[in-house]
This record gives structure tokens, sequence and C-alpha cells, in this order.
């Protein structure tokens, strides 16, 4: 696994740095401005991207537009991005680019090293990680919006959140892509979401599934 880190603090970039290499994880570049990130981005392509949401210049939102930017340009590049607290605007601001190989994390779970490193793995190989408290924030006022749900949206609800598509998820399932269509409509309908400019509706199912999964479950 190839990474890049972007991280304006020189402890905890260091600290990345040292952390990945001794469990063998190649870190590519380790840059402390967005510029450096995104040049690091284009020269070493990466696998995964470690990037903390506030940088220079203003240390507000230049993280998180960097770590959208090099997503958008690099689809296929994982994004974990570290933030001090939830910080609700830019979770959904990071997924609006979809579920595939994003994650938002506290910057606290840093310390818990077997989580981090599956968050970066799970990331790196096209999966979603979402910190819990940020899931919780988001799906504050919702009470139990999976109980509606047939068996058979719940499995494909699950694999949305693995960052399948609806043609993966037809195979996995042995099941037609227009099935799969059909029952994503459905987890739509049943769970009331519609789409806004801040975060589309597959997302949204995401949250919701990974807020009321409990964490011994795959995901």
């Amino acid at each position: 696994m190839r990474v890049v880190i972007a991280e304006d603090d020189a402890l905890l970039r260091e600290g990345l740095v040292l952390l990945l290499t001794g469990e063998g994880i190649e870190v590519a570049a380790a840059a402390g401005e967005p510029e450096g990130f995104l040049a690091a981005v284009e020269e070493h392509r990466p696998d995964v991207a470690v990037v903390d949401v506030r940088m220079p210049p203003t240390h507000t939102d230049e993280g998180i537009k960097a770590a959208v930017a090099a997503k958008r340009l690099h689809p296929e590049l994982g994004v974990l991005v570290l933030s001090a607290y939830v910080e609700q605007a830019f979770a959904t601001d990071l997924l609006a680019v979809g579920t595939r190989g994003i994650g938002y994390l506290l910057k606290e779970r840093v310390g818990k090293v077997e989580e981090f490193l599956d968050a970066l793995t799970r990331v790196a190989d096209g999966g979603t990680a979402i910190d819990p408290d940020v899931v919780a924030q988001l799906f504050a006022r919702r009470r139990d919006p999976l109980d509606q749900l047939t068996a058979r949206e719940r499995e494909v609800l699950s694999h949305m959140a693995q960052g399948l598509g609806n043609m993966a998820i037809a195979e996995k399932l042995v099941i037609s892509e227009g099935a799969v269509h059909k029952h994503i409509r459905n987890i739509f309908a049943k769970l009331d979401l519609a789409q806004t400019d801040r975060v589309d509706r597959r997302v949204a199912a995401v949250l919701a599934y990974l807020d009321n999964t409990p964490p011994d479950r795959p995901t």
C-alpha cells in the first residue's frame, strides 16, 4: 500500500509516517500544505491519502477542499480524512463525491492503531470508513430507519456500504442488475431520502446503515 499524508502539524505528520512505515506501509510523501499534497498525489499516485481537514493558510477548509479535489481528479484514490472534532459540513462535502474509497475519522482514532489501520486499509481497498461520532450526528434525528427494510433490501444496502456498485451487488447476490436498482429505489423510498445538493441519496442510505449496524457485524 502506498500512502500520501497531508498534515500541517509537524509532530502528528511525523508520527503518522513512523506509525505507517513501522507497519510496513510505504509513505510516498508527507506534505504540510494543500498544494504540496496535490502535487504529491500527481507524482506518486498513491493507493490512499490521509488528509487533515484544516490546513494552511487559513486553517479552515483547505484540507477538505484538497481531499475532494484529489478524489475528483483520481476517483480510484482512497481518501481518509482526519478531524480534531466532528464537522458535519466537511463530512457531507467529502461524502458528496461518493462512498467508494472514502473515510472520515476523528484524530483520536489514530491512537487506536488497529482501528486506524483497519480503516486505512478498507479505504485503500475502495471501502468506506466513517467515524461513529460523525454518523451519529448526521443521523441524530432518525430512529431505527432500517426497521422497515426487507431482508433483501438490507443485504443490498450492506453491499452499498462496502462501496459496491449495482453490477457488483447483482453479482454478489446472484440477481439481475434491474432487481438491484428496484431494491435501491425501495430503500430510498422507505428511508424517505430525497436528492439534495449536499449529499446524494445513496450516500445518505449508506450512512443510515452504518449508524444502525453493530460494530461486530461486517459493513
